[in-house]
């Protein structure tokens, strides 16, 4: 069976991204991975976890779909310092994004069916005069993407929860400025088209969240649902769309109404991941909407006291290379 090369990023070099691309080697994923690492760091870590890995040079003309049970392809790239497990430092920040442009420049030319980022640090990469909020900022920032937007997505024993974000990594006291009709138009746009494209869902139903508590109970807690986001809504409903709310927030993400929808519209980071986390962590992943290529990542951080243990479970990192490679066939 022809498995879909999937550019795998390993992250922060200090955090358990390396681990977790060694582990690749030991689980089917789906997909034939290639870990964007360097290899020196990655037998290193391999040594200190007593991981039986053996790493080979990826090579873009090797036959495709070929993937071996303790064997992990590497396209190395070299640290700009040396790095040890738990210990963030800033010269390395140049290294965490040439991993990222170059999975990226790969996907855009066709090489690699889609990428899949481990966690990056964004605080260390700030402190080395980088501005830098996160990967999905960044990549639509590199193909010039005016709007992407971020789903998580994960198994929640119930069924598949998938929540999209109409703002991501902004401060609270932005948020409600960033909220307007033409944001929430298309996010929506991106988020209806992509479940359609990507998921399979002819009339996809799309439960959007309120900003407010109790939705602004009826403008005494805010006014933004009833003066910008519900007649939003209602302009998308007449376009076609199936769109429930605004909700309650605190009420939406329980089993009876989350049954009646495929996804989520959450309007800040929080008010959305927190549950998602809550009923999935560990097994959810992250998925960027709207850009021209595939990319999935973990729905977790860098771990820097789990780095170099062994303890940091892959399982994410699999899923979404998983999902990455089921996207692929469906493109």
């Amino acid at each position: 069976m022809t498995r879909p090369l999937i550019a795998v990023t390993s992250g922060e070099p200090a955090g358990i991204g390396p681990e977790l691309c060694l582990m690749l080697a030991a689980r089917d994923s789906g997909a034939r991975p290639v870990a964007l690492a360097d290899r020196n760091l990655l037998a290193s870590r391999a040594r200190g976890l007593n991981l039986p890995v053996k790493l080979q040079d990826y090579a873009p003309d090797c036959p495709p779909g070929e993937w071996q049970p303790g064997t992990l392809d590497v396209l190395h790239q070299p640290l700009c310092a040396p790095s040890l497990p738990g210990r963030l430092d800033a010269a390395n920040s140049g290294y965490v994004l040439r991993l990222l442009d170059t999975a990226l420049e790969g996907c855009r030319r066709g090489e690699f069916a889609a990428m899949t980022t481990a966690p990056v640090h964004k605080g260390i990469i700030n402190e080395a005069g980088i501005p830098f909020t996160g990967h999905t900022e960044y990549l639509a920032e590199k193909t010039h993407t005016p709007r992407v937007v971020m789903m998580l997505a994960g198994e929640t024993g119930k069924g598949m929860l998938r929540v999209a974000l109409a703002t991501t990594h902004l401060p609270l006291e932005q948020v409600a400025r960033a909220i307007t009709p033409e944001t929430l138009t298309e996010v929506l746009a991106i988020l209806h088209r992509d479940l359609q494209k990507k998921y399979g869902l002819a009339a996809p139903r799309i439960l959007v969240a309120g900003l407010n508590p109790h939705a602004g109970e009826g403008g005494h807690l805010g006014k933004e649902e009833i003066e910008v986001i519900a007649p939003a809504l209602e302009t998308l409903r007449r376009q076609g769309m199936t769109l429930i709310g605004p909700l309650p927030a605190d009420t939406l993400f329980t089993p009876p109404i989350l049954q009646e929808g495929d996804a989520v519209l959450a309007m800040y980071h929080d008010q959305g991941l927190a549950p998602l986390k809550y009923a999935t962590f560990g097994k959810g992943i992250n998925i960027t909407l709207g850009l021209p290529i595939i990319r999935t990542s973990v729905d977790h951080g860098t771990a820097l006291d789990l780095a170099g243990s062994g303890k940091a479970s892959p399982e994410s990192l699999l899923l979404a290379i998983h999902e990455a490679a089921r996207m692929a066939a469906l493109r």
